[in-house]
């Protein structure tokens, strides 16, 4: 990983960068180039730019950060660990530096040109609901996404939301970005709380938890199911506190008029719709943090979800989300369960399309993430028809 480029420090679009990859196990040096196009994102990480390669013309994105000499920079560690069709992938990496002798590491990854933020902004504005084929797809594959990172390096991602979600157009394939956040957690060991973006923060790092689990990741997951099938985001607080108050609260969700393709009810039709998890018991208290004891709430009965959602709801939906959005953080279901909730059922079927008539993206090619799963619950992940192409005709004929 070296670079010989001396960047100026004006904008990057316009700027060329060039490395040196190569050079191990045999392999020949080469120079490679990238001429970088725009910005796509920035932060106090630094910023993402689109960046086409002059010698093959593949387009990639580079997100470029600055990095303390002293210390190796933990994200590009979790990224070379991980292989995922729903893992954004890094191909590969250099420093580069400036005229004042700062030192930027560059991770170069696969390009994709969507987000799921501007997925639900572009249905939003059109006072439409996200089409129900879609929020299967999509929050399946982030399940999918989560049980490998959570299973196979460990990684829990601790940011994960619409904007850490990439989304192709053309394929519909959802591959999770962005790990600056992220880490493996190991048991006994602090974390900071102060951690995920507040829409959808656990609530036990609300309360201040140090020792959490990726069930945070799972929580935070089933706040952009609400959101993909509300429309909204279903815990919006202004900070810390109200995001709390959101989550415990009842509050009226207005829902403007859906459009043909909707499923949440026929085009006339208007409603309010509760949120509420109500107040948490003290064990709930209990089970998220421990060292918490200023219990000062108001007491709000929590109200069954389905009066959290219209009632043309498909209950499967409903089901799942109760399941995500439990205070208690063992008492949510696992990535892997959530990929075989019923909710999901319609992707196992072969005739399935998109509703432009095209196939699915590969859903069922589990490998190493289904190691300690039971056979029962691979039997439910993985339709008889797609058994041989993942390698697991062992298995016992599916229950009819």
């Amino acid at each position: 990983m070296t670079s010989s480029t001396i960047e100026s420090n004006g904008a990057v679009t316009g700027q060329i960068i060039s490395t040196t990859i190569g050079g191990k196990n045999g392999e020949p040096k080469r120079t490679i180039s990238y001429m970088a196009e725009r910005l796509v994102g920035s932060g106090s990480f630094g910023i993402v730019f689109q960046a086409k390669c002059l010698e093959t013309g593949e387009t990639i994105a580079i997100k470029k950060v600055l990095q303390d000499r002293r210390y190796k920079n933990r994200e590009l560690q979790l990224m070379r660990l991980m292989n995922h069709p729903n893992v954004v992938s890094l191909k590969h990496c250099f420093f580069s530096t400036t005229s004042k002798d700062e030192l930027f590491l560059n991770l170069v990854m696969e390009y994709i040109p969507e987000n799921m933020y501007g997925s639900l902004r572009h249905y939003s504005s059109m006072n439409q609901r996200m089409p129900l084929i879609y929020v299967k797809l999509y929050t399946y594959q982030i399940f999918r996404g989560l049980a490998y990172i959570h299973n196979v390096p460990g990684v829990s991602h601790r940011d994960v939301k619409p904007q850490n979600i990439l989304v192709d157009p053309l394929t519909h394939q959802v591959k999770l970005c962005d790990f600056g956040s992220a880490k493996v957690l190991v048991k006994g060991e602090a974390n900071i709380s102060y951690i995920c973006s507040r829409y959808y923060r656990a609530p036990e790092l609300i309360f201040g938890a140090t020792e959490y689990t990726t069930s945070i990741d799972i929580w935070s997951a089933g706040c952009i199911l609400a959101e993909l099938l509300l429309g909204q985001p279903l815990f919006p607080g202004e900070n810390a506190v109200g995001q709390l108050v959101e989550i415990i609260k009842v509050k009226p969700l207005y829902i403007g008029k859906c459009s043909p393709n909707c499923f949440l009810m026929p085009d006339h039709v208007q409603g309010a719709f509760m949120q509420v998890l109500g107040t948490p018991t003290r064990e709930e208290i209990r089970c998220m943090n421990p060292n918490y004891t200023d219990f000062r709430f108001p007491q709000v009965k929590a109200h069954p979800w389905h009066k959290i959602f219209h009632k043309c709801m498909p209950p499967e939906a409903i089901d799942l989300a109760s399941r995500l959005l439990q205070y208690s953080p063992s008492l949510r279901c696992t990535a892997l369960e959530a990929c075989a909730h019923p909710f999901f059922d319609e992707l196992r079927d072969p005739n399935v399309r998109l509703p432009n008539g095209c196939p699915l993206p590969s859903l069922f090619n589990f490998k190493q993430e289904l190691a300690g799963a039971s056979p029962e619950l691979i039997n439910r992940l993985i339709p008889e028809h797609a058994r041989w192409h993942a390698g697991l005709n062992y298995l016992p004929p599916m229950s009819t």
